[in-house]
């Protein structure tokens, strides 16, 4: 993988409903351990391991240890890829909406 993620692995990284949703919960706590994202869920800690590896190979997610513990929180500016393709069609839309919404008026007249 690149040093600077690219849109598609971003959106591969988040492609996983479980991985997007530990992704979630992270930026919801703002820190949090590894330890804490297993209890009171379903997913064993090997899975989170390997979900958290994914997210923080992508730039999603930052880790700082605190002797045996790791905590992990979310990092914004590594969605800049997804955001950026997003806003490209954000503005063709509001394009094509705009131009529908003129046709039509131009109709009712």
């Amino acid at each position: 993988m690149s040093a600077v993620p690219q849109l598609n692995d971003v959106m591969k990284t988040l492609a996983d409903p479980t991985r997007r949703a530990v992704f979630e919960r992270i930026a919801r706590e703002q820190e949090i351990t590894a330890g804490a994202l297993v209890a009171g869920t379903r997913v064993s800690q090997p899975a989170v391991s390997q979900h958290l590896r994914a997210l923080r190979e992508a730039g999603l997610v930052t880790e700082r240890r605190e002797g045996r513990h790791v905590h992990y929180r979310a990092r914004p500016q590594g969605l800049s890829p997804l955001a950026g393709w997003l806003e490209t069609y954000a503005e063709f839309w509001t394009k094509r909406l705009d131009n529908l919404e003129r046709l039509l008026s131009e109709l009712d007249k």
